[in-house]
């Protein structure tokens, strides 16, 4: 490990911290293209001059440099020029390049994207380290330019081990956080940690408002079902993000929140009215709009109301220019969702999505499953006059004007000792702790069954679903949420029996739960078929105390009602899950709110729950308030 002051460049393996003296040497050609002159107008929040040299820049790039400007890409290993060997042969088949670098040289890229999946996330420092390889690289090109270096953390509470890359997907919890939302906090501390980790745009805070229970690609992403608080929740989160120097991006225009289809696998529709749309999708947008949000990106959704072409709104021009553009005033980043996902690649080929989306208003375009194919289809474009260039410069100012506000032109490197003053701080881990109490809801307590009591429940078995830890947290949820209660004075043994329990796996929890003086029971995404319920079922029918924690979807309890105790954590990074044995501990009150309404399973039209209820548990009769 390089000593904690420094920060390695990646390439060389040396640990100095790029100098000042560097960068700008390392951008003298952008620095001449800067210094020329030019007619240009101010731009609201930058002047005349800084305009007139930003055209300038863009007059002096090739044609191939402006194209690939416009893409932002996924590439493997941890670092920039010396990635482990798989990661060198899966850029190869995926790619055709062996490295980050060789990714810049090639395309000219303007702008890469990390993903845990695809190696980028070791820890702070190497992530820290893999920014600064990526921006020598490019910056030691001829006119090479900063990268603006994305990340896909939507915010529900920094979990793990604190640092940025641990923040867990989801937002119902932060929509259910009480008078004072933790939005603007959590993107506070995101920012801070992102931008000392060299990340400068993060595709959050969902803007969708989850107003279908079944919707199978939102759900807990969204901040809940009504468009006002999501509005609310989203300006604020925007604030916190773009305060701290990093790029907040409002997504999934026009609105992914009504859909039983899942736009990864399939185009979904949205059968909304024009009426419709302007009441539930479109408040949390331009609440967005006017916080000065920096980027918006786009759903694969078709709303035959706003484009009867049906044409999928990545590749609207009547949405994305007709609405947003024009209607709305948006004249920021529009970025594409993932162009590897089916909903988008459904009506058209590779090679004419992102001419397309182009054409429709996008500026970014986002991890193309083929970049030579989209790249050399966007070139072709603009060669056979489909594409003009100066269609190219307009979304090409906007990348720079984006990456000029972000700082990367006067120091895009970070450092050690920055990414040790910032990420994971003690103050940042408790900021955690205590927004995971707040957002921590009970939902039912018969008979004051909580918190569980130490001289009644000395010993309890932890069960249930065991989803795949988000990234950097220790997992699996069972365990993590025995190891908790044990330290809180329990005797916690844990029994993973998975998201779906086979017979066998019910068989030996009964088994185990003979043993137990309690059952604590994590369920995920329970449904009407699902062997959740059989095994919630034959738990309670052994008479031992049986509590529920709904580690993702609020919506389990609709099917599991004869529960006695019910919680909603919302998510099932180790913070969360934490919190919420404390909660069954009684070491803190849940204070968290539902903001979704919870129906009847077997009745949709009945409300068991409603959104935004104070903590106190109650049964049905809920309803009827």
């Amino acid at each position: 490990m390089p000593d904690s002051s420094t920060a390695s460049t990646g390439s060389t393996g040396s640990t100095a911290r790029p100098s000042r003296r560097t960068v700008l040497a390392a951008t003298a050609g952008v620095g001449t293209a800067l210094a020329a002159g030019g007619a240009a107008h101010a731009v609201p929040g930058r002047s005349a001059a800084e305009e007139r040299r930003l055209r300038a820049l863009v007059s002096r790039m090739t044609l191939e440099e402006k194209v690939g400007q416009l893409f932002v890409m996924r590439v493997y290993g941890h670092s920039a020029t010396e990635p482990d060997q798989a990661d060198i042969d899966a850029n190869l088949e995926e790619i055709g390049v062996r490295t980050a670098a060789e990714l810049l040289e090639r395309y000219r890229v303007g702008g890469i994207i990390y993903f845990a999946w695809a190696h980028n996330t070791r820890d702070p420092h190497q992530i820290a380290d893999l920014s600064n390889g990526i921006q020598k690289a490019s910056l030691g090109l001829q006119r090479g330019l900063p990268v603006l270096v994305s990340t896909d953390s939507e915010l529900a509470l920094v979990g793990g081990g604190g640092s940025a890359h641990h923040i867990s997907r989801g937002g119902l919890g932060l929509g259910g956080g009480g008078p004072r939302p933790p939005a603007r906090t959590l993107g506070r501390i995101a920012g801070r940690e992102l931008r000392a980790l060299g990340i400068r745009q993060d595709y959050a805070p969902v803007a969708d408002v989850n107003v279908n229970p079944a919707n199978p690609v939102i759900g807990v992403r969204s901040f809940g079902s009504s468009p006002d608080a999501v509005a609310r929740l989203v300006a604020a989160e925007v604030s916190g993000f773009q305060h701290s120097g990093v790029a907040a991006t409002a997504k999934h225009f026009p609105g992914h929140g009504d859909t039983v289809d899942d736009s990864h696998a399939k185009l979904p529709y949205i059968h909304h009215t024009l009426e419709e749309w302007e009441r539930l999708d479109a408040p949390p947008f331009r609440a967005a709009i006017a916080a000065g949000i920096d980027s918006i990106m786009t759903a694969h959704i078709v709303v035959p109301a706003l484009d009867p072409a049906e044409d999928p709104a990545t590749l609207s021009r009547p949405i994305l220019t007709g609405i947003l553009r024009e209607e709305l005033g948006y004249d920021g980043v529009v970025v594409t969702d993932s162009l590897g996902m089916e909903g988008v690649r459904t009506k058209y080929g590779d090679d004419r999505v992102p001419v397309l989306a182009l054409k429709a208003g996008v500026d970014q375009l986002l991890n193309p499953p083929d970049l030579d194919l989209a790249w050399n289809a966007v070139l072709r474009a603009v060669r056979d006059g489909e594409l003009t260039e100066e269609r190219l410069d307009e979304s090409i100012l906007r990348i720079l004007r984006l990456k000029t506000k972000l700082g990367l032109f006067k120091d895009p490197f970070v450092s050690h000792s920055g990414v040790d003053r910032t990420v994971g701080t003690r103050a940042h881990l408790a900021a955690a702790d205590r927004i995971a109490e707040r957002t921590t809801t009970l939902l039912v307590n018969e008979g004051g069954l909580l918190p569980l009591s130490r001289r009644r429940h000395p010993k309890l078995l932890v069960v249930g679903a065991d989803p795949a830890s988000p990234s950097g947290t220790t997992g699996p949820p069972t365990g993590v949420l025995a190891d908790a209660l044990t330290e809180l004075g329990f005797t916690a043994t844990a029994l993973s029996t998975g998201t779906a329990p086979s017979a066998a796996a019910v068989d030996r929890a009964v088994a185990a739960a003979g043993d137990a003086d309690a059952v604590v029971v994590g369920t995920y995404n329970v449904s009407a078929g699902s062997s959740q319920r059989t095994l919630v079922e034959r738990l309670l029918a052994t008479g031992r105390p049986v509590v529920a924690v709904a580690i993702r979807n609020p919506y389990d309890v609709a099917h599991l009602p004869d529960v006695p105790a019910y919680l909603a954590a919302y998510s099932w990074t180790d913070v969360e899950l934490r919190a919420a044995a404390r909660v069954l501990a009684g070491r803190v009150k849940p204070r968290g709110t539902l903001p979704v309404p919870v129906q009847r399973a077997d009745d949709p039209a009945t409300v068991l729950y409603p959104a935004r209820r104070p903590a106190e548990a109650c049964r049905a009769g809920c309803a009827a308030e």
